[in-house]
């Protein structure tokens, strides 16, 4: 992007929740079943059916609001959002307009603080399926409609326009889905759409206070897709408005194959929606004690997590991020430092985001299903600490225990992996060794820095071959030291 312009981009995430039910009606909310059969008359929308409110959703919210720090209005209102898809069998979704559940909250980025201008619930819609060609509605020779979704508790969080670059927009997400990962209230899958992200991209002159015209842009699916749409439809406006076009008002769909946007419809105002209050439905007013026993519920946040880790283990603020943005990592993680009787904590921190993580990555495993233990990986660090095993002899074992339910001391009882630490015996293979490279000892010794380097990694080489790479590196290079002077 040009260095005369800045965006401003605010997110609309639409997030599942993970009820048992649906938000008015006793269907099951689950995902994947045969379509159409978590379905009744009133999530068909069928004459005479009359919602009634999900408890568990509103309790979900408030823990929300409690985890960051959201106003909770004394009431708020449910209304009828009216527009016609055919996946919408009312013709109209109940959702929240003008008195929204939670108003007014944050996520801080980077020290940045990023407001969240509203939380509001509402139902989904069901799913098309645009059959034949590319699956685009223009390209299909039929659509199939699966209610199944119609009816899931929907919560949209509205952030305000404080947002500027795509990789901004990513950690907001990220942080969000941890938020709400951590708490409970969704599986945040957004492969599965369980959260859905849209987002508000508009571009103006540095220094500029009024906004410019915002487009939204849809079918993000993942954080990847996310940043690379914004980055693309920044640059596509501010090349427009540097060739004197008119950016106009519109709905813009994000195509991963091309990585470009395309217009869609332009966009509606709240207007076209003729909002009114639900008639079906009482205002809400969560209870005091609903309020309270929501808050109680909010455990560690990853922020604080990610904080406190940092703080007791001596890590890398990187390394703290992908233990507990990693689902399962840090708990598996903890678990190991409290059964831990020699080594640190960081030592473990070290094996959970290297080799572990490689592991889980490669297989598509989850941490849960690991044959390691968590105080499997606690032994690997104690005969490292220990001086048992060296660092590549701990990567085989732990390779092992990785795809075998195997302990690490099994392992290196099978193998004989046990590592030489006895002074006595590797002084006398050392002395060994250099009675052996007399010759490369005299070079060593009458050489440059490069002789001197590459002499040493010979003899060290040596050692240990002599010792079928079982020797303490620690303690044989000090020997060597002390021995070529």
């Amino acid at each position: 992007m040009s260095a005369d312009y800045e965006a401003v981009i605010g997110l609309e995430a639409h997030v599942e929740l993970a009820t048992v039910t649906k938000l008015f009606c006793g269907c099951l909310n689950e995902f994947g079943a045969e379509p159409n059969t978590n379905v009744c008359p009133v999530c068909l929308g069928l004459p005479g059916s009359l919602p009634v409110l999900n408890r568990t959703v509103v309790e979900y919210a408030l823990r929300f609001a409690a985890a960051l720090d959201f106003h909770v209005p004394e009431e708020s209102i449910f209304a009828r959002k009216n527009y016609f898809y055919p996946d919408m069998p009312k013709d109209y979704q109940i959702s929240q307009y003008e008195e929204p559940i939670l108003v007014d909250g944050q996520i801080e980025i980077d020290g940045v603080r990023i407001g969240i201008e509203r939380a509001h619930l509402e139902e989904d819609t069901g799913k098309t399926t645009h059959m034949g060609g590319g699956g685009r509605i223009h390209e299909a020779d039929y659509s199939l409609v699966d209610y199944n979704r119609a009816g899931v508790p929907l919560m949209e969080i509205v952030s305000r326009p404080d947002i500027r670059t795509a990789e901004q927009a990513r950690a907001y997400v990220s942080e969000l889905r941890g938020v709400l990962k951590t708490i409970g209230v969704s599986d945040v899958k957004m492969e599965e759409g369980s959260m859905r992200v849209d987002a508000n991209v508009s571009v103006r002159k540095v220094g500029a206070t009024e906004f410019g015209t915002k487009v939204e842009v849809k079918n993000m699916n993942s954080l990847r897709s996310l940043g690379r749409a914004i980055d693309f439809e920044i640059e596509r406006q501010v090349e427009a408005i540097e060739a004197g076009e008119r950016i106009v008002q519109e709905t813009r769909h994000w195509d991963e194959a091309d990585g470009r946007t395309h217009g869609m419809r332009t966009k509606e105002g709240s207007s076209d929606y003729r909002y009114f209050p639900e008639p079906d439905l009482v205002p809400l007013a969560p209870s005091a004690e609903m309020r309270t026993a929501a808050a109680g519920q909010v455990p560690e946040l990853p922020q604080a997590r990610r904080a406190r880790l940092i703080a007791e283990w001596g890590i890398a603020e990187t390394d703290a991020r992908v233990l507990v943005d990693v689902e399962g990592l840090a708990d598996f993680a903890e678990a190991a430092v409290a059964a831990l009787t020699d080594g640190a904590a960081r030592d473990v921190a070290n094996w959970c985001t290297g080799d572990v993580l490689g592991y889980l990555n490669e297989t598509g495993l989850s941490i849960e299903v690991l044959p390691l233990a968590p105080d499997g990986l606690a032994e690997l660090v104690g005969l490292v600490a220990a001086g048992t095993l060296s660092r590549n002899q701990a990567k085989d074992v732990l390779a092992e225990c990785l795809r075998e339910p195997k302990r690490p001391k099994q392992v290196v009882e099978e193998r004989g992996l046990e590592q030489v630490s006895d002074t006595g015996a590797l002084a006398a293979v050392v002395d060994e060794v250099l009675a052996a490279n007399a010759d490369a000892v005299d070079e060593y010794r009458a050489g440059d820095d490069k002789v001197k380097k590459k002499k040493r990694g010979f003899l060290m080489g040596e050692c240990m071959k002599a010792l079928k790479g079982q020797g303490n590196p620690q303690m044989l290079n000090q020997l060597l030291d002390e021995r070529l002077g």
